[in-house]
């Protein structure tokens, strides 16, 4: 009877965060195993490469969303902020759209070229990296500040990108198009090996420094005081984040709100905001968005609508809920 009570005390309490990552990590590796061997067909080297590819590529926006919104929330202290507000992704589309305007014999092929995933990548990063300059050098760390700038910056790029759509040729639009909306099955083979060597190698950095994260969330004041380089350091994460949002943006294409909702999610089921507990959890929830909401669509849906507009759909109500609740 008394092994039976300790039993049930034991059941009562809360699981301890690094159970949960465990629990989530199965969780996981199932639903990535019922992807790859799910309704295989004759052709299984084929179907087992392109699925692969699929999986890595999903893995990759995964961390880099999920990563990157976590880091960027606890910069600015605020949970309902995600970097797409720092017009990165308006950006992205604006490079797009001027591609296939002032070059008209673009093709399809170019649009997923190495060359050009390289050069849009550093045009982002480059663009964050005059942003935070200007962050530091002018309005001295005024993060409101800057956030405004960015939705402004982000308001102007997409006007500019609406303009030069309206003026394309019917065929050059709808080639354009195709890119603007986020997807998984089109990025070739190189892009997805250059972005898992480039992520990997911040993963690697990133984790490295998960304890400094939880300082720089105490905010500026107790940064500085526990002997941080707050400056610095913040820079370096912004650096990092920036990185991280134009590899996902320019491998798959625009994805709003994934980040908001698996951050905000981790912090939930993670029960802390140690960045040790939060990141693999934010991670592992967007892998299981990810695959298993392509696995609903593809194969419960009969591919009855995109991923990444579903993604789109539920993460703008949760951001709407968010917001709702901060008043």
């Amino acid at each position: 009877m008394l092994n039976i009570k300790r039993a049930l005390v034991v059941c009562s309490k809360p699981l301890s965060p690094t159970w949960r990552i465990s629990l989530l990590l199965l969780l996981t590796l199932m639903v990535m195993i019922l992807f790859m061997t799910i309704n295989l067909g004759p052709n299984l080297s084929y179907i087992l490469v392109r699925r692969s590819y699929i999986l890595l590529t999903m893995i990759i926006v995964a961390f880099a969303a999920s990563i990157s919104t976590v880091l960027f929330q606890s910069v600015t202290h605020n949970r309902i902020l995600t970097p797409s507000l720092m017009g990165f992704e308006a950006l992205f589309i604006l490079i797009q759209t001027m591609i296939v305007f002032f070059y008209h014999g673009t093709t399809s092929y170019w649009l997923f070229s190495l060359l050009k995933f390289i050069g849009e990548s550093c045009l982002l990063v480059i663009f964050s990296i005059l942003l935070y300059r200007w962050l530091f050098s002018s309005v001295h760390f005024n993060l409101n500040l800057v956030l405004m700038i960015g939705i402004v910056l982000g308001t102007l790029f997409r006007s500019t990108a609406n303009l030069l759509q309206r003026l394309l040729d019917p065929n050059e639009f709808s080639v354009l198009q195709s890119r603007l909306f986020a997807t998984f099955t089109r990025a070739a083979p190189e892009l997805i090996w250059f972005s898992a060597v480039v992520v990997s190698i911040i993963g690697i950095l990133l984790w490295r420094k998960r304890y400094l994260f939880d300082v720089l969330a105490l905010g500026r004041n107790q940064a500085i005081n526990l002997g941080i380089d707050y400056r610095r350091s913040v820079t370096s994460t912004l650096l990092f984040v920036s990185i991280l949002v134009a590899i996902s943006t320019a491998l798959v294409g625009p994805l709003t709100f994934l980040g908001l909702m698996v951050a905000n999610l981790a912090y939930l089921l993670s029960g802390s905001y140690q960045h040790r507990y939060s990141l693999p959890v934010a991670f592992l929830l967007a892998v299981i968005a990810l695959i298993g909401g392509q696995l609903i669509l593809e194969y419960g849906l009969n591919m009855a609508g995109s991923l990444s507009v579903v993604l789109e759909f539920i993460g703008g109500i949760f951001f709407i809920y968010l917001v709702l609740k901060r008043f």
